[in-house]
């Protein structure tokens, strides 16, 4: 591999040092690590010269053994993005020693406009109100605010109205590496039960309770 020469801030040059096979792994490792949040792999594969494809699969490996270990980290790969984040059993203790308050849970329409979007995306708000028969906007709102759901287009009728998906932080909390690992459902009466018997991180849901006027759609 070729030497790489990056531009610092103050605009002076920095050549990196060759990455041989034996580097690598310990390489992603502290860069996910000081991250502290999902880093695309585009972003880390200019670290090898090597395409987003390649280097989610060159993760995507090194990911089996690390978790292999059951150490108090777990490194998710997810379809545009990794990352290194604590273990889901050791959250309580994260939170008693670091003073964190245990946040609310989403509500009941949360959940439900959550589901709809994650079996059925891309989808407007329109079709969402659809499914749940009554007005979603604060829901969708809710979800936006939070980092769950975002805007992934717009569709091409008039007026265009914007299409929503999921997110990578949608994935992290749910523990999924992709949407094609959601459990398969009946019927979309039973997504949201199968989302409501999943994890949600504590970190993205630290209002207390229910979400006030949403409860009552």
């Amino acid at each position: 591999m070729s030497e790489q020469i990056v531009e610092n801030i103050d605009g002076t040059a920095e050549t990196l040092p060759d990455i041989n096979g034996a580097d690598a792994e310990n390489i992603i490792e502290a860069v996910l690590f000081a991250a502290g949040h999902p880093l695309e792999y585009s972003k880390i594969g200019k670290l090898f010269g090597a395409t987003p494809g390649e280097t989610k699969k060159r993760i995507a490996a090194f990911a089996e053994k690390f978790n292999a270990n059951n150490g108090a980290l777990t490194m998710l790969c997810l379809d545009e993005c990794a990352q290194i984040c604590t273990r889901e059993e050791f959250a309580p203790y994260i939170r008693e020693a670091l003073g964190i308050r245990k946040g609310g849970n989403l509500s009941n329409s949360s959940i439900e406009t959550l589901a709809i979007v994650a079996y059925n995306q891309p989808v407007t708000r329109v079709y969402i109100d659809t499914v749940r028969g009554v007005d979603s906007s604060y829901a969708v709102t809710s979800l936006l605010e939070r980092g769950l759901i975002e805007v992934v287009g717009r569709l091409d009728q008039p007026g265009r109205p914007m299409l929503y998906g999921t997110t990578p932080d949608f994935l992290r909390c749910f523990g999924l590496n992709s949407v094609r690992e959601l459990p398969e459902v009946d019927g979309a009466g039973s997504a949201p039960e199968v989302l409501l018997n999943m994890t949600i991180d504590d970190m993205l849901t630290e209002s207390e309770g229910t979400e006030g006027t949403e409860a009552a759609q």
